[in-house]
């Protein structure tokens, strides 16, 4: 028998609920979703028993609105047969964003915006998103300082797009909002100038500064409610080192005075001042109390410092805490609990857990995929097995930053304590990081365009070479951590230069034993004397000195292949990591073989032949700075003296006769019997410190340089005329002035200008000096950090050069001062520009005068 077919049926509310079956189950209104999917949401199934009317359907209505995509839902009975009902589900989705539109903002702003407002082009907006939005995007204003700044979103119909929306995110800023006044009331034991801090002193309100003041020119005067927040707390901890521990903020407000500032008020109840009267240790077995006592640099009687209390707990390098966790017992713990308060002094009672002993269980290194890993373990100073140290923590984190392969802003450690055996695991979770180099470059020098071609690398393996299945980056063998580093340099006539080495910091790969070995090779030919003759010295005068210019036609004409200077150098290195004094110091020695080969050269002493050059260098190097790109603390020093064997001593030449009269027919032959084989004794010191202003890793850094250089001689009369100082400018060696001589830099003054003063002084035709000094301040800050690595500087700097080493005058100085940005980017390396002014008068080659402003390009690694 045929059941009866009711179409559209109407759902009485008034009578009994009917119970039926689910027959069928459809939808509509959404398309590219399977239509199991969408049923799915509504948590009703074919077969299903329900009530018409019921709560069924009621909570199947709720389920769709709670999952947050339609806009609109409706469930209808298509039709009742007998006990079978088919549903139709009708939805309607919320639109999706096809455009975002943001108007007042900067590029950047908008990229935060993307990031941090959760809407993303392609998804379905609701008004709870635009609701969020809004709060987020106020937010960021507000930690940005523009706390009146006004966001509106306006969703429109995008009429290119079915069921899309356009949003139009609107900001008006407003201004950034300073602090004009802060106001303290009730500090009676406290001055304003010790809680506000001054020119030179810090106060608690470290992020927030009286705007119009000159003591506060440098310092921040933004206005946000989290750095007020910060600075209400910094007040309490500034009042707790000087003793008022019940110190506290009775009542604070802000309001704003006009579109750019805010006024605070605070009022405070200092209490009284608190001292200490007894100090007793307990639980400590491993350490007596004496001992710990001289640690903790408190006594009876002193303030009731607080900050520094916890400073000498925890945070100085010999505090108590380091003394625990240096020898392994990772799961101590110290509470210094104030057990009594009589009037004004308090006894404190340092309660101490010192828990077992931990040693290392597991070392894991995670992102590394270039390195053997025994390469990055050799590095480290917690290895399983090992006492846990926090200090060895810390120096494997300054190693692995040092390597160069890893993100030094990324490198830090993951300790996991295992409190069912005591013992401690070290994820060492590291961010990999391009450090080979690539150049080609093309520059314009005194005789044309000057093409430079150069590969490092800093990861190669020599073993790999020779091994089909080792370690490659394409076909270059990788793996082991050395360097080989190859280049060129040429303009095609006048100049070519081609150099080669490679080293290891792990000879064998055993033991911590540099090697190195290099050679090069480079060949410069001057214009000929018809250049000169037909008038042409003048320009050629002018060029040199900077007075004037001329093109590169003006030479092209006037090769020479039969004036040349051509130099052959190769070396070998040896270097040892020390324990002694401490274990930041290596102890490296070089043998080196130069030879000069000259004809017609007008620009030394020596004219014609060949000059050799045998020498040992031999280096005490410290290094400690904990970051590579941007040293925040530590320092670097070298000290180093470069010998020749003293030939002058056994091979009975008379220098004091020999060469001196240039009109003697001989006096070519002479030259090349006094210089066939050069002698001297070369010293050296350099030093940088760096010094962290502020806290943090974005942080003020003062870099501070010394450094000082002697190039003297066994016989007065047989002084060398190679390896001598090349000073002034930005210290890049260039071809036509950077063979047989050392450049040192001097910002603020043309290159070589320093050098050239000091001969002319002298009253000799040279550009070179025996002696020099250089000290630098530098102020930086960075702007980015990480692979890519962006800071910009401030710097003050002095120096001189000697021609004669006996004029040394450490207070006879050319003085500069300028700023200066650096850009240190991954296959590039180190790259910068600086600006700077020198103060003193220099010769210029036709007069004396101030260095003046000058600009300086920087390329390469600075020390």
């Amino acid at each position: 028998m045929a059941q009866e077919k009711v179409v559209n049926p109407i759902i009485s509310y008034a009578g009994n609920p009917q119970t039926v079956v689910i027959g069928g189950i459809t939808t509509s209104g959404v398309e590219g979703y399977d239509d199991y999917v969408l049923t799915g949401i509504s948590g009703l199934t074919v077969g299903q028993e329900i009530s018409l009317p019921g709560n069924e359907i009621t909570e199947a209505v709720k389920r769709y609105w709670k999952h947050g995509l339609f806009s609109d839902v409706s469930i209808a009975a298509d039709s009742i047969v007998g006990d079978k009902v088919y549903l139709h589900i009708y939805l309607k989705t919320r639109p999706r964003v096809s455009v975002i539109n943001y108007i007042g903002l900067k590029k950047s702003e908008r990229d935060d915006m993307d990031k941090k407002l959760g809407i993303i082009k392609g998804g379905q907006i609701t008004p709870n998103m635009i609701d969020r939005a809004k709060t987020l995007a106020k937010k960021y204003f507000d930690d940005k300082g523009y706390n009146n700044a006004e966001i509106s979103i306006r969703q429109r119909d995008d009429v290119a797009n079915k069921n899309s929306v356009i949003l139009d995110i609107d900001v008006d800023k407003k201004q950034k909002m300073k602090v004009r006044n802060i106001i303290i009331d009730g500090n009676n034991q406290l001055s304003d100038k010790k809680l506000k801090g001054g020119l030179f002193t810090k106060g608690a309100f470290k992020k927030i500064h009286e705007a119009g003041k000159f003591a506060n020119f440098f310092k921040p005067k933004k206005y946000t409610p989290e750095r007020w927040e910060e600075a209400k707390k910094n007040i309490i901890t500034k009042y707790n080192e000087y003793g008022y521990r019940d110190a506290e903020i009775l009542k604070d407000s802000v309001w704003n005075v006009d579109d750019k500032h805010v006024d605070i008020y605070i009022k405070l109840n200092e209490g009284k001042k608190y001292y200490i009267r007894n100090i007793t240790w307990v639980g400590n077995t491993v350490y007596s109390t004496d001992y710990l006592s001289r640690l903790l640099d408190m006594k009876k009687g002193d303030v009731y410092n607080q900050t520094y209390l916890h400073k000498r707990l925890t945070e100085d390098e010999d505090a108590v805490g380091n003394a625990y966790w240096n020898n392994g017992y990772i799961f101590y713990s110290l509470d210094p609990a104030e057990v009594n308060i009589v009037g004004d002094s308090i006894d404190l009672e340092m309660r101490i857990y010192e828990g077992q002993q931990a040693h290392i269980s597991h070392v894991r290194i995670n992102g590394n995929d270039r390195l053997y890993e025994n390469v990055v373990r050799r590095e480290l100073r917690t290895k399983p097995g090992d006492l846990f140290s926090k200090e060895a923590l810390q120096r494997s984190a300054r190693e692995l930053a040092s390597m160069g392969y890893f993100d030094p802003e990324a490198v830090t450690p993951d300790v996991k304590q295992n409190y069912e055996d005591g013992t401690v695991d070290i994820n060492w979770n590291l961010k990999q990081k391009g450090n080979d180099q690539v150049e080609l470059s093309l520059g314009w020098g005194q005789t044309g365009i000057i093409g430079r071609v150069g590969l490092k690398l800093t990861n190669f393996s020599m073993a790999n070479l020779f091994h089909k299945n080792g370690k490659r980056h394409g076909i270059m063998p990788i793996g082991d951590g050395e360097t080989l580093q190859i280049g060129a340099q040429t303009n095609g006539t006048y100049y070519q230069s081609y150099n080669a080495s490679y080293s290891t910091n792990w000879l064998g790969g055993k033991r911590p034993i540099q090697f190195s070995v290099g050679m090069y090779y480079s060949k410069q030919t001057d214009v000929s004397s018809r250049y000169y003759n037909q008038g042409y010295l003048q320009n050629y005068y002018n060029y040199y000195y900077g007075s004037g210019s001329y093109g590169y036609n003006n030479y092209e004409n006037y090769y020479d292949p039969n004036t040349y200077v051509k130099m052959l150098g190769v070396n070998i290195g040896w270097g040892k990591r020390l324990r002694w004094p401490d274990d930041y110091f290596t102890l490296t020695m070089q043998l080196a073989y130069n030879r000069y080969m000259l004809k017609n050269w007008r620009y030394f002493l020596m004219r014609n032949g060949d000059a050799n050059n045998i020498n040992l260098s031999v280096s005490l190097n410290r290094s400690s700075t904990d970051n590579q790109l941007y040293p925040r603390r530590g320092s670097e020093f070298t000290a180093s003296v470069t010998l020749t064997p003293p030939w002058s001593v056994f091979n009975n030449k008379d220098y004091k006769h020999l060469a001196t009269d240039a009109n003697s027919s001989t006096f070519e032959q002479e030259q090349q019997e006094k210089y066939k084989w050069i002698e001297y004794h070369k010293w050296k010191f350099q030093g940088r410190m760096f010094t962290a202003l502020t806290s943090g890793q974005k942080c003020f850094v003062l870099m501070t340089r010394v450094e000082m250089g002697l190039l003297g001689h066994y016989n007065k009369y047989n002084k060398s005329p190679f390896e001598t100082y090349y000073m002034g400018g930005d210290g890049m060696s260039g071809y036509s002035t950077g063979y047989a001589e050392e450049t040192i830099g001097l910002r603020g003054y043309d290159n070589g200008s320093i050098s050239q003063s000091a001969a002319a002084k002298a009253g000799v035709g040279s550009y070179n000096a025996y002696a020099y000094d250089r000290f630098s301040l530098e102020l930086r800050y960075p702007f980015l950090l990480g692979n890519t690595t962006i800071y910009g500087l401030g710097f003050v700097e002095a120096g001189n050069s000697w021609y004669n080493t006996s004029d040394f005058n450490p207070f006879d100085m050319k003085r500069s001062a300028g700023i200066g940005i650096r850009i240190n980017l991954p296959m590039v390396g180190l790259m910068g520009i600086d600006w700077a002014y020198g103060f003193d008068k220099v010769f210029t080659g036709t007069r004396w005068e101030k260095g003046g402003s000058n600009f300086h390009f920087i390329l390469g690694q600075e020390f």
